[in-house]
């Protein structure tokens, strides 16, 4: 948790050379999923990765500094970028007060994506799991344990933008999903009743 590693400049985290973004373009145009792509305020879009402190060669660093956030499905994902009007939330704000205190901190595990049932996506840096360091873990809200992935960051992304996503929340969308959801802001969730992890809300279209 040093807060002695000295910042690196915004001139130094823009990759003009190797850019992330174009490999992430290249995913999107393949992608089997609905994507919208929110528009970045380039302001929020510096602020956001002089925080995060990653270079724009990387995926994360690409999502940060060239989208306010990506919706997937109508926004059943939301992936944290620099934030936007629809997405009011860029990946290190969020993540300050839950995976690190203060700027400089070395995060206990990096909060990239969360659901519209309050599901989350996390890259562990340890306080998850003590192997798999590097890797999205799912917090479930219908068992509300961390579940592995088996993913790193760039990964995760292919997954949202290609894979079977009806597989993955088998038995947690209900009739009439996609309207609901379309109307849910970026910084809300649906919360449903009787709990998701409970005998008695398994059927989640009662």
């Amino acid at each position: 948790m040093s807060q002695t590693t000295p910042k690196r400049s915004l001139q130094e985290l823009i990759n003009t050379k190797e850019p992330g973004w174009e490999l992430i373009t290249t995913w999107m145009k393949d992608a089997k999923n609905k994507i919208e792509i929110l528009p970045k305020t380039q302001s929020n879009a510096d602020a956001a990765l002089l925080q995060a402190q990653v270079t724009t060669r990387s995926p994360m660093g690409a999502v940060i500094y060239e989208t306010g956030g990506i919706l997937i499905d109508n926004g059943w994902i939301r992936i944290l970028g620099s934030g936007s009007p629809r997405l009011s939330r860029s990946l290190m704000a969020w993540n300050k007060g839950k995976s690190y205190l203060q700027d400089g901190e070395q995060p206990s595990f990096l909060l990239v994506a969360d659901d519209a049932l309050g599901g989350f996506f996390a890259i562990n840096a340890g306080a998850i799991n003590e192997t798999q360091i590097g890797k999205i873990f799912y917090f479930s809200p219908d068992n509300l344990q961390w579940e592995p992935t088996e993913l790193g960051y760039s990964e995760f992304l292919q997954f949202c933008f290609s894979a079977n996503l009806e597989g993955f929340y088998e038995g947690m969308r209900w009739k009439g999903w996609e309207a609901d959801v379309k109307q849910l802001a970026g910084d809300r969730g649906i919360h449903c009743f009787p709990y998701l992890w409970t005998s008695e809300g398994k059927d989640i279209n009662r």
